[in-house]
């Protein structure tokens, strides 16, 4: 795929999530269909707290020599930062921001500068072209368990 490819695959991400959730009720987003398994108000809590790291990382990549970037367990994430509390929709516009400020600086960004790299303390070196793609993947592998959950809700 290409680096172009890529970055529109990464601004679509919001969209793509922000349609994965269309006219559910608020009951909805607290709703636990699937025994064990987070609700979609936590699903989107999760993703918006990682989008946050995720441009972290890239923007540390970016600016420092070989950052150390550290790992975060999302159980943890849900367990202390009041998943339950929070606004869908506050969270949902957060990614937004998130995703269409890091897109600027991406888009301006040598294609070089790319393959930068960071130190991921559990998974090693990862170059920014690699961060990219992994937080890129990671509205639609949610918005596939979100697809479940409302399939579940009927």
């Amino acid at each position: 795929m290409t680096l172009d490819n890529l970055l529109k695959q990464y601004e679509q991400g919001p969209d793509i999530l922000r349609a994965a959730v269309a006219g559910l009720r608020n009951e909805q987003f607290d709703a636990k269909p699937v025994p064990g398994k987070w609700s979609i108000r936590q699903v989107i809590c999760h993703i918006a707290d990682f989008e946050t790291i995720y441009a972290d990382r890239m923007k540390r990549v970016l600016v420092e020599d070989n950052p150390t970037m550290f790992g975060g367990n999302p159980d943890t994430f849900a367990a202390g930062l009041h998943y339950e509390q929070r606004s869908a929709e506050e969270e949902l516009e957060l990614i937004q921001a998130v995703r269409r400020q890091l897109a600027v600086i991406l888009r301006h960004t040598d294609v070089e500068d790319f393959q930068r790299t960071g130190v991921h303390s559990e998974a090693g070196p990862l170059t920014l072209e690699t961060l990219l793609e992994r937080v890129t993947g990671h509205i639609p592998h949610h918005v596939d368990f979100i697809k479940a959950k409302v399939a579940a809700m009927g």
